[in-house]
């Protein structure tokens, strides 16, 4: 079978157009909500930078600003935590079945 027939017959498979559907519907999801945070946090820096500039406690020298920044990091890293697990899980699986179904 040729490289050019391969690729027709993966195309054509309806699992692999499940697998693009729901991988693009997750990474979109999870790309909005990091870049909507990323973006949310740049806004307010730029114009209300006193609601980060504000301590947490009374005469503390750690800001609000500090916890949110880190916040935006660990919900980052979280996320890719996430994608990884669909990507190795039912990502894989489906991606396996769509090459079985396809060399059969």
């Amino acid at each position: 079978m040729s490289d050019s027939a391969t690729y027709e017959r993966v195309r054509q498979n309806p699992k692999f157009h499940e697998l693009v559907r729901k991988r693009t519907r997750l990474a979109v999801t999870l790309s909005v909500i990091v870049l909507g945070a990323y973006y949310g946090f740049m806004m307010i820096v730029a114009f209300a930078p006193d609601v980060l500039r504000t301590p947490l406690s009374q005469g503390s020298t750690l800001t609000v600003g500090v916890p949110v920044g880190a916040a935006i990091i660990v919900v980052s890293w979280l996320l890719t935590g996430l994608y990884s697990h669909f990507a190795n899980g039912a990502f894989e699986e489906l991606n396996k079945d769509v090459v079985r179904e396809v060399l059969e």
